[in-house]
């Protein structure tokens, strides 16, 4: 059984460098643990000025972003 993480919304950041949306691993272990890496990536290499958190759906993963974090210079 596949295991999904899927980026809720691509910030005009995220589209600038061309990051993919979802992405599909074997086991949940995997995915979770990638989802946490590829979410702190996201926090850590963007504008700053807005966060991505991790939302579990059933067994696949939802990076979303954290509320209160928009602004004009990392649109939605």
């Amino acid at each position: 059984m596949a295991h999904h993480i899927v980026l809720e919304k691509l910030c005009s950041c995220a589209r600038k460098q061309r990051v993919e949306q979802i992405r599909t691993f074997e086991s949940r272990e995997e995915a979770e643990e990638h989802a946490y890496e590829w979410a702190d990536a996201l926090n850590n290499n963007f504008c700053g000025k807005h966060g991505f958190d991790i939302v579990e759906v059933d067994d696949n993963f939802v990076i979303s972003v954290e509320e209160g974090g928009f602004v004009e210079a990392c649109e939605i």
